[in-house]
């Protein structure tokens, strides 16, 4: 067979679906249907992602299903291309490479691919059964999303007595929110049962909340379910503490406790809204003083702090950002020239690692620009932004770079969605993962500024993501 997809598309591959799932990638007018980024440089379009989901590499698999969640879901809401690929995920189900397993950037731990988009398909689910009001999507979207839903159903609901576990609970999952829609009434008691055998005693505490709140509305009794999960919090809340405390009685216990439980795989995203941790509203965030820029050091000249120039406002570009999509003209995902092509320079530097007999870029910086780009597997992972010289980068108008950290990190507190989302890297920097935000600082002469970091989410655990020469370590 002859490989006559363009060398030029960043998805091509030779794993391609199969000819019934091209033919339905090609009568669909994909370009009618835009997703959260359609058309901005560098974002694969619809029919590129749902054609690199079976594709034979391993990280084009993940990106592809990493994608389907920034760009078909963002923000947990629907677009006008959001219900056709959902149509096409559910018919991918049944094709033996969605057996294959990896690791998927949303849910810790191992799965299938096959499990990993009936993951993708409940979140669909769930987001479906929401009003435009919530913030889920116009209400034509919605109901082009909620239309689809018994013909999802029909072929998910295959999957609910699968061998694999993790197949078994996402299918269970997926089927029991797209019976939200009344057209399925009928069926709810089929599901009831396994719904409370299989979902509701799951290792995955969001599969849990799924079972409960299915259960609730189907007018079934979960006052056992509730009290079980309030024990088991209660124990492991204990255990920890114990755990934690070496001159404690019944250490090795808690440890044994804590040792034998399965792993949560919940990715905390899922659960947000389902324990009063929605996102802040504009009115509900303390106003506080903007993160200001420090003046000038003494006796410099213009331009100048000290001996480190620093580019005047009328200077830098104004960038803006989106979480886990890129900032300004760059886009996760992309390959050096692209880079390169969108920010008119070339790299005054780059630096590779040896990986076995071949060499991978590791980062590459861009003076004029004031940025350095580092990447995975030979794609954009991250973009730094330097303090003096760099684009403005601002959120809420609020510039990020080149201000004093104490200032932005106050400031950016009060505007993350959840409490979790805040963490520390190992050297005290602040990350925040609802934004796709890290806050690195950057030395001036005496004055230390903000030098922020965007990221895609498997970045976020920065001492093990960022080069050795990121930590001074070379």
């Amino acid at each position: 067979m002859i490989d006559a997809t363009p060398a030029d598309r960043p998805y091509a591959t030779a794993g391609c679906p199969s000819a019934s799932a091209e033919s339905a990638l090609a009568a669909t007018a994909w370009e009618e249907l835009p997703h959260f980024c359609t058309g901005r440089h560098g974002v694969p379009d619809t029919p590129e992602i749902l054609g690199a989901v079976l594709a034979a590499e391993p990280w084009r698999r993940a990106r592809a299903v990493e994608d389907l969640y920034r760009l078909l879901l963002n923000g947990e809401r629907v677009f006008p291309a959001t219900a056709p690929a959902a149509v096409f995920v559910v018919g991918l189900l049944d094709d033996p490479r969605t057996l294959a397993e990896g690791r998927w950037g949303r849910r810790p731990g191992r799965r299938s691919l096959r499990a990993e988009l009936l993951n993708w398909l409940a979140t669909f689910a769930d987001i479906a059964r929401r009003g435009a009001e919530d913030g889920a999507g116009t209400a034509l979207d919605l109901v082009a999303a909620r239309a689809v839903r018994p013909m999802l159903h029909d072929r998910v609901a295959c999957f609910r007595d699968d061998d694999d576990p993790s197949v078994r609970e996402a299918a269970l999952a997926a089927t029991g929110l797209l019976l939200d829609d009344p057209a399925l009434a009928t069926l709810v008691p089929r599901c009831a049962d396994a719904v409370r055998e299989v979902l509701a005693v799951s290792g995955d505490s969001s599969y849990r909340w799924i079972a409960r709140e299915r259960l609730v509305a189907w007018g079934e009794d979960v006052t056992g379910l509730v009290a079980a999960e309030r024990k088991l919090r209660t124990d492991l809340d204990r255990a920890r503490e114990v755990a934690d405390d070496p001159f404690g009685a019944g250490q090795e216990e808690a440890v044994r406790l804590l040792e034998g439980q399965p792993e949560d795989t919940a990715a905390p995203e899922r659960l947000r809204g389902r324990h009063g941790l929605r996102t802040a509203s504009t009115q509900d965030i303390p106003p506080g003083p903007s993160p200001r820029r420090p003046t000038a050091v003494p006796g410099s000249r213009p331009g100048y702090g000290g001996p480190w120039r620093t580019a005047g406002e009328e200077e830098r570009a104004d960038w803006a950002f989106t979480p886990y999509i890129g900032v300004g003209p760059l886009h996760f995902g992309m390959e050096l020239e692209e880079i390169t092509s969108a920010l008119g320079e070339r790299p005054a530097v780059t630096s590779s690692a040896h990986h076995g007999a071949d060499q991978r870029l590791k980062y590459a910086d861009f003076i004029e620009s004031g940025i350095r780009v580092l990447f995975q597997d030979e794609r954009l992972g991250c973009v730094a932004v330097d303090a003096l010289t760099g684009p403005q980068v601002r959120l809420d108008a609020v510039p990020l770079p080149g201000c004093l950290p104490s200032e932005v990190e106050a400031w950016l507190v009060h505007r993350t969605t959840r409490p979790e989302s805040l963490t520390y890297s190992v050297a005290g920097d602040p990350v925040f993962a609802d934004l796709g935000l890290a806050l690195r600082s950057q030395r001036a002469g005496d004055v230390v500024l903000t030098r922020p970091l965007f990221l895609l989410r498997d970045w976020l655990d920065l001492w093990h993501s960022l080069p050795a020469e990121e930590w001074g370590l070379r």
